[in-house]
């Protein structure tokens, strides 16, 4: 599995509207305190599932592309983590979520 950083709304196209994968996106800000303990979970998660999961992170603040991105994805609260599957919203997690549970729902969603 990837974790990859986005900053531009083509970038996002690319790596979750137009995959073929099951990605989580994590909408977050350096600010949030839930969004810098999801941090470490997401990259102990980014290693433990098979190359079939992309985690993409995306700071709503790091540049208006990013903001408008996160308000086109009705975010409106933080960390804010929709799963996308070939390219459509399947499930949504808003929150700190705890390692297993995150590692369920990824692996029940992934694209087949």
């Amino acid at each position: 599995m990837a974790l990859i950083t986005v900053s531009t709304k083509k970038d996002f196209e690319e790596k979750v509207i137009n995959s073929k994968k099951t990605v989580l996106v994590d909408f977050w800000a350096s600010w949030c305190p839930p969004c810098r303990a999801m941090a470490p979970i997401l990259e102990k998660v980014a290693t433990k599932l098979d190359d079939s999961v992309d985690i993409i992170k995306v700071d709503i603040e790091e540049n208006t592309e990013n903001h408008q991105l996160a308000i086109e994805y009705g975010v409106q609260s933080i960390p804010n983590m929709p799963i996308f599957v070939n390219g459509k919203e399947q499930n949504r997690l808003v929150g700190l979520v705890p390692e297993r549970e995150l590692i369920n729902i990824l692996n029940s969603s992934s694209a087949k």
